[in-house]
């Protein structure tokens, strides 16, 4: 069955990359909005029979969650055999519990609204914390991709001598991975959360690695509050500026040019979300991914 990509906007470059790879065809499509600010889609290609396969990241989610509901419904009435959704970063993943009283628990609505009108979904690392599996609460097939190999890639073809440090606990298994792939010494830290800025990380004891370049790999840069604080017990140690890696980079607010100020070597991510910061290119893992739809 034929292949068919559509890119929804800021997502062209990865769609076209994996339009050529896949050897498929690249669908022609207009998004606009009217003066009003409601929503205009045309599907310009024929999609009958097609398998058709949505790109969209899904950083800041509710501007684009509509297109992407109108463009996959529209798809479906012009006659598409499927649609698969290809969200490098999946949003919505952070709230998976009721933390206070009253607080709504928005993995489980989003996870609901996006299974309700796609058929499958392709994601990288998605923000797992008390769920074991995307298919706790997605009720399509999920394809969950990982980026630990090819961070680890770029951190043993540009880094020498590195010391992995993870922000907290439940990076201890990816970067203990990494560490394992790179045959580098790794520290996992403790971290409280406090509020979106408030966060209080433990003091890497790195005396031992003072001949080695730091690199704060993380999967989500947002606020960069994680990486700031510890860069500062870095300095404070003695260490060479770190460089910060991050498999999505979503650089909230002036959290970029904080991490800069604060001391970091370089900032390096995937290309999930497009940034000037990518480096570490995950199209080809995406498209293994593809080809087995």
């Amino acid at each position: 069955m034929d292949k068919l990509f559509f890119s929804l906007p800021g997502n062209e470059i990865l769609t076209q990359s994996l339009a050529e790879k896949c050897g498929a065809v690249l669908g022609k499509l207009t998004i606009r909005s009217f003066p009003d600010k409601e929503t205009y889609i045309r599907v310009e290609s024929d999609v009958k029979e097609k398998q058709v396969i949505l790109v969209c990241t899904l950083n800041y989610p509710d501007e684009k969650l509509l297109a992407l509901y109108y463009l996959t419904h529209t798809v479906k009435e012009l006659g598409a055999k499927s649609v698969c959704l290809v969200a490098p970063y999946l949003a919505y993943m952070r709230q998976d519990k009721r933390f206070q009283p009253g607080e709504a628990v928005t993995s489980t609505y989003f996870a609901k609204l996006i299974s309700s009108f796609v058929d499958s979904l392709i994601t990288i690392d998605p923000h797992l914390h008390r769920r074991s599996a995307l298919g706790e609460i997605y009720t399509i097939p999920t394809t969950v991709l990982h980026a630990a190999p090819i961070v680890s890639n770029w951190i043993r073809d540009h880094v020498e001598s590195p010391l992995l440090i993870g922000p907290d606990s439940e990076s201890a298994q990816w970067v203990s991975d990494m560490a394992d792939h790179t045959k580098a010494p790794f520290i996992i830290l403790e971290k409280v959360r406090r509020g979106d800025h408030d966060v209080q990380v433990s003091d890497p004891q790195v005396h031992k690695y003072r001949n080695h370049t730091p690199i704060l790999v993380d999967d989500i840069i947002s606020t960069a509050q994680t990486m700031i604080k510890t860069i500062a017990h870095l300095q404070k140690a003695g260490m060479k500026k770190p460089i910060c890696i991050g498999v999505h980079g979503i650089f909230a607010d002036q959290s970029l040019s904080n991490l800069w100020d604060a001391g970091a070597a370089d900032i390096i991510t995937c290309n999930t979300i497009p940034h000037q910061s990518n480096q570490i290119i995950i199209d080809e893992l995406i498209l293994s991914a593809i080809r087995q739809i």
